[in-house]
């Protein structure tokens, strides 16, 4: 994957500037951090951003085409990728793409839209999303967790089936006490290792606070080898505490199959 990111050394933290010392200031602390390693707390200032762009076609006939076409772009140009036909829409097509610096989606994204084969496509920017890997704290292997993990299960061939969707929790969640928000949200966690294990559906879990033109927090990815099981994992999961009680907004959910893949 090639990008260009400031990359402090594993488990150090950033010093604080010389404002964050003023008296009456907290210290900003913008780290992930993981679990224990070799007896010290993981932490580091590097997390994976991912994109994910839809758009139509003109002309359904040209969708196929127009994938085959893209997925060689993004291969000639190292920009690493998945290119999805959209399941709920003939003339649909997903972009989704990522780096640790944020200003690849500028430099090298957006720039497919103004030549062939994007050109003429007419973007979607309902179904827009974006977003930032994050740690939860307990991650045996932090860097894996944040950089590689997301990207291993995106580009996986056997998981050709992958659902995108935003989504925001009400402020009553903030509110609560970290160890009923640590229940809670361990309740989700299990189901979905569950899942995993069975290798019926993998997850990608991204943060969009401020990022998202709707206000949401995250962006949430599920991959696998079939639709059904991504589906069912999230009817299950409605039945969670979280989901019943504090979820405020989901979606709109994006149903793609990954046609094309790009390394970068």
């Amino acid at each position: 994957m090639s990008t260009s990111t400031t990359k402090p050394a594993e488990n150090t933290e950033s010093k604080p500037s010389e404002d964050a010392k003023q008296p009456g200031l907290p210290r900003i602390d913008v780290n992930e951090y993981g679990g224990k390693k070799e007896g010290v707390r993981q932490s580091m200032n590097r997390r994976l951003f991912m994109q994910l762009l839809v758009f139509d076609v003109p002309v359904a006939a040209q969708a196929h085409r127009t994938i085959a076409e893209l997925g060689k772009l993004l291969r000639s140009r190292k920009i690493p990728g998945v290119v999805y036909a959209d399941t709920m829409s003939p003339r649909g097509i997903g972009l989704l793409s990522w780096g640790e610096d944020p200003e690849r989606f500028i430099r090298e994204v957006r720039p497919l839209f103004a030549e062939s084969p994007l050109e003429n496509v007419l973007l979607r920017s309902d179904m827009a999303m974006i977003g930032r890997s994050y740690s939860t704290g307990h991650e045996p292997e932090l860097a894996f967790a944040l950089l590689e993990r997301p990207v291993k299960n995106v580009l996986s061939e056997a998981y050709p089936w992958h659902v995108w969707y935003p989504l925001r929790r009400s402020g009553a969640f903030a509110r609560l006490e970290p160890i009923d928000q640590s229940h809670i949200l361990r309740e989700h966690a299990q189901i979905g290792m569950a899942y995993g294990a069975q290798e019926l559906a993998h997850d990608i879990r991204l943060a969009c606070h401020g990022l998202d033109a709707q206000d949401n927090e995250f962006v949430i990815g599920l991959v696998g080898p079939e639709l059904h099981p991504l589906s069912h994992l999230v009817q299950a999961m409605r039945k969670t505490r979280q989901t019943s009680e504090f979820i405020a907004k989901m979606g709109p959910f994006f149903v793609g199959y990954a046609t094309e893949r790009s390394e970068g």
